[in-house]
């Protein structure tokens, strides 16, 4: 069976497999320790080029203060929340109601449909940028939550779709049949039957697509000005200034 167990491995192969995989971990976490670390640093420290050695000063309070009572950054991380979580669980909504129809419903345009939510994948994002700004200028939401909020919705709905319908297609199909056959609705066997069985890939997703909106920078950056409506992405700039930058 594959992948083999290590543990039925010989105990050398153990060891080794160990030892790359608590180096693999460490590598992995050297950055994020030190941004950690340069967090509390004083900036002489940073100066100095003290970027992995103990800090000379430790500047938890003042560096922590700083950021989220002398600058807008906690109106930036509002901002993201508001506008990463609507996403996500709509577009999660939407995408377990098509990917429901597409795999369990026949009709005459399922295959093309299906094809054009895959198909919508493929477009690079970048050659969107003057209709999607040009869009919600017209329709008065540029500079709002609202366009980031619809525009992930719609860019999103494309993958997510895809992959809850892959899903659900390989639900036994005899769950299905015996709902119908008790009479339940199409709406009660999507609330009943689909919803709790596909709670794993919603899961999935739902971490997946809460990571992508979170760390959104291009479309943040395009449909936003104010610093009521930025998410934190773009936030970050406010702290580096014209002859500086605050990394501390």
């Amino acid at each position: 069976m594959f992948p083999y167990p290590i543990q039925k491995q010989p105990i050398l192969s153990q060891y080794r497999y160990r030892t790359f995989l608590y180096l693999s971990i460490i590598a992995w976490l050297l950055p994020l320790i030190s941004i950690m670390f340069i967090s509390i640093r004083s900036m002489d420290d940073l100066n100095a080029g003290n970027y992995w050695g103990i800090p000379s000063e430790i500047h938890f309070f003042e560096n922590y203060s700083e950021v989220f009572f002398r600058s807008p950054m906690a109106r930036y991380f509002l901002n993201s929340l508001i506008i990463t979580i609507p996403t996500t669980i709509i577009t999660l909504l939407i995408s377990s109601m098509s990917g429901f129809s597409l795999a369990i419903h026949k009709f005459r345009l399922n295959m093309f449909i299906f094809a054009a939510f895959i198909a919508g994948n493929f477009i690079p994002f970048q050659i969107l940028l003057v209709p999607v700004r040009s869009i919600t200028i017209q329709f008065g939401i540029y500079d709002t939550w609202w366009a980031l909020i619809l525009f992930h919705i719609a860019f999103q709905s494309g993958f997510c779709t895809f992959f809850l319908r892959n899903f659900i297609k390989e639900l036994p199909f005899e769950l299905i049949e015996a709902a119908r056959a008790d009479g339940a609705t199409e709406w009660t066997i999507y609330r009943k039957i689909i919803i709790p069985c596909t709670i794993p890939a919603l899961a999935a997703l739902g971490v997946l697509e809460f990571t992508f909106i979170w760390n959104d920078y291009f479309w943040a950056l395009v449909l936003t000005q104010g610093d009521t409506v930025k998410p934190i992405t773009v936030g970050l700039d406010v702290l580096r200034g014209q002859w500086t930058t605050s990394w501390n």
